[in-house]
């Protein structure tokens, strides 16, 4: 009986915020496990689960985008983000810079896969983005930088308007104090609304018009949202949960900072009596590179004394602004196993004798050494094309170095 007690004792003891980090792990491992429960569901998260599988198979393809990216960027790391579950699992449990990492690129992955598929015609729900056009009379209205910025702004202001929940009532002063803060920063006031996703924007010269199909990146972002963060925004109150949310918002913002404007000229004989423009989302991979340096610049945070917030761990460090990634907890070094961390140590990685990156020998090895060797590979080599439409070649063997950790 005594042990009986003792054991309930340490699971109450426990804190609450490993359950919800072991909840949020599910969500990215198998993001179907967030749908298997249908009853408990609220929201647009409901909604999405019971009525929308369309949405939710490009919220899957998202997380899968940015699992394998995630792969890539680090592949050449002591730490190589593999998927094997029983490492991905443990370092999700964590509030490390890895954990940000991998939240942030999915967050990202998410977004990215939803807007595309907007833009492709795949979801009945949402289309090309043309908020920001404006037609005079029936016919595309011509516009410069400034009328450009202009209706960006509008469409900022309508967005942040459109995102936070109604939690007071209309007439309510809290809720027309949080209102204001809203309109604040959609026009750019406080600190938080000085930069705008389209200071990044490089406006042609001369006037043009608005047109071709924009990527709608903010029904990519709201659908982001309402799946990777419904469960967290329940409870605020934790570390972990704040720093998860941070995160996964500034994977998003990675994805919006980052559009560009691309052009097409009409006209005669080659000329460009007529341009017009549409806002595009950039190759995934260059914002998981973004996203990879905030990752070597991430900011280290402790919890407040209100409960509420996260501030600097160390003293007289500037507070991280919400486009920078954040932590908790400092990385293990990743040189040898350890199942507690879900490191799986670096012996037998391949590593570059002649680098004197993060690829090295000496780094990735942790010092340990390496071994080389010659390996024998077979390669296609004098192929021939034959008409048609055939293309033979002969088997070559080449040898390739290879330098393996200790």
């Amino acid at each position: 009986m005594r042990l009986f007690m003792v054991i309930a004792i340490l699971i109450f003891a426990m804190p609450m915020t490993g359950f919800g980090w072991a909840e949020g792990t599910n969500i990215l491992l198998d993001p179907n496990l967030m749908c298997k429960k249908t009853r408990r569901l609220r929201g647009k998260l409901a909604e999405i689960c019971r009525h929308d599988s369309a949405l939710l198979k490009e919220i899957i393809n998202g997380i899968s985008l940015g699992f394998r990216e995630c792969e890539y960027q680090f592949r050449n790391r002591r730490w190589n983000c593999t998927v094997l579950r029983k490492s991905m699992r443990k370092i999700l449990m964590r509030d490390s810079r890895e954990t940000g990492f991998v939240n942030a690129i999915t967050a990202a992955g998410v977004t990215y896969a939803v807007t595309k598929a907007c833009t492709m015609g795949q979801l009945v729900e949402c289309s090309c983005d043309k908020s920001h056009m404006r037609r005079n009379g029936g016919q595309p209205q011509m516009v410069n930088a400034a009328t450009a910025e202009a209706a960006l702004e509008r469409q900022q202001q309508a967005a942040l308007l459109r995102q936070q929940p109604q939690q007071h009532p209309p007439n309510s002063t809290a809720g027309s104090t949080a209102m204001g803060r809203l309109r604040n920063r959609a026009n750019g006031g406080g600190k938080r609304g000085r930069r705008k996703f389209w200071d990044n924007i490089k406006f042609p010269s001369g006037e043009w018009e608005w047109g071709g199909c924009s990527d709608n990146v903010n029904f990519g972002l709201r659908h982001s949202r309402a799946f990777l963060d419904a469960k967290q925004r329940q409870r605020r109150s934790d570390l972990g949960t704040l720093v998860k949310l941070h995160n996964n918002n500034a994977g998003r913002l990675a994805i919006r900072d980052a559009m560009r404007l691309e052009c097409k000229c009409h006209g005669l004989s080659g000329s460009c009596t007529v341009k017009t423009c549409w806002l595009k989302m950039p190759p995934f991979r260059e914002v998981a590179g973004r996203l990879r340096d905030r990752y070597d610049n991430a900011r280290k945070v402790a919890l407040r004394n209100d409960g509420n917030s996260f501030m600097p761990d160390t003293p007289h460090t500037k507070q991280a602004n919400k486009y920078q990634l954040v932590y908790a907890d400092d990385s293990p070094d990743f040189c040898t196993p350890n199942p507690k961390t879900g490191a799986l140590g670096t012996q037998d990685r391949e590593c570059n004798a002649t680098s004197t990156g993060a690829d090295s020998c000496d780094l990735l090895c942790c010092s340990r050494g390496h071994k080389h060797r010659v390996v024998p590979e077979s390669t296609n080599c004098k192929c021939v094309f034959k008409w048609c439409c055939e293309v033979t070649c002969e088997k070559c063997i080449e040898h390739r170095e290879v330098n393996t950790c200790l």
